[in-house]
C-alpha cells in the first residue's frame, strides 16, 4: 500500500503507472497509464514534466472546466465534482477542491481532488484545497493532504480536517518546496505519529 508510492514536488504523486499533478519528476519514466490533474496551475499541469511521464497509451483524467486548455492527443475524461467513475480498470471519486478566504482556487472553479482506488485501496489527493465542509467522513486508506499554508491549508488546518477523515496513513505534501519548510512533514509526524509517512525528502 506504502511501498508503491513516490512523491516528487508539490502534489505531484506515482503510485505504480498512475500519476498525479506531474511535476517535479526527476526521470523520464513514460510509463503512465493515468494521469489526474487536479487544476491548471503550472506546478500541477506541467507540460514539461507531463513530457515525462506520458506515451502513446496514457489517459489523462482533468477537470471539464479545464477543457479548453487541454491540448493533447490522448484519450481524456472530463470530470466535474462530487461524481463518482468507473471507467475500464480504475475506479475513482471526485472532490471539491477550493480556498474558503483565497482567490488562488475558487469553487466556482470547479478544480477537482481524487479518491482512487488502486489494487483494493483508496487513496485519496485533497489537492489544493482549504479545510472546506465537503471534507468530511471519506473514507480512503491513504491520505494526501497540503500542509504548506499560503495557497493551501496551513499544518494545524490540516491536523483539524484529518479529524473528520477515516484514514489509516497520512502522507503531507505540498511543502518544501514552493511554499512550507522541508521541517513541516517532521513536524507532522509529531503530532500524528506513526499513521504519517513522510515521502518528501
Amino acid at each position: 500500500m506504502l511501498d508503491n508510492i513516490k512523491v516528487f514536488k508539490q502534489s505531484s504523486v506515482k503510485i505504480n503507472n498512475i500519476y498525479v499533478d506531474p511535476y517535479g519528476i526527476d526521470n523520464e519514466y513514460n510509463d503512465a497509464k493515468y494521469i489526474f490533474i487536479t487544476h491548471s496551475h503550472y506546478d500541477h499541469y506541467s507540460k514539461e514534466d507531463i513530457a515525462k511521464v506520458i506515451n502513446n497509451d496514457t489517459i489523462f483524467i482533468i477537470p471539464l472546466s479545464m477543457k479548453d486548455e487541454f491540448d493533447y492527443d490522448n484519450e481524456v475524461i472530463y470530470v466535474e465534482p462530487n461524481k463518482n467513475y468507473i471507467f475500464e480498470d480504475i475506479i475513482f471519486k471526485t472532490l471539491p477542491m477550493y480556498n474558503l478566504n483565497k482567490n488562488y482556487h475558487k469553487k466556482e472553479f470547479s478544480w477537482c481532488g481524487y479518491n482512487i482506488k488502486i489494487n483494493d485501496n483508496w487513496y485519496y489527493f485533497v489537492g489544493d484545497s482549504d479545510d472546506i465542509p465537503e471534507i468530511s467522513n471519506i473514507k480512503c486508506d491513504v491520505v494526501f493532504i497540503p500542509i504548506g499554508g499560503t495557497y493551501t491549508m496551513t499544518l494545524q488546518e490540516a491536523i483539524n480536517c484529518l479529524k473528520k477523515i477515516n484514514y489509516s496513513y497520512v502522507i503531507p505534501y505540498h511543502y518544501g518546496s514552493i511554499v512550507g519548510d522541508i521541517s513541516l512533514g517532521s513536524e507532522m509526524k509529531d503530532i500524528i505519529g506513526d499513521r504519517c509517512i513522510i515521502k518528501i525528502k
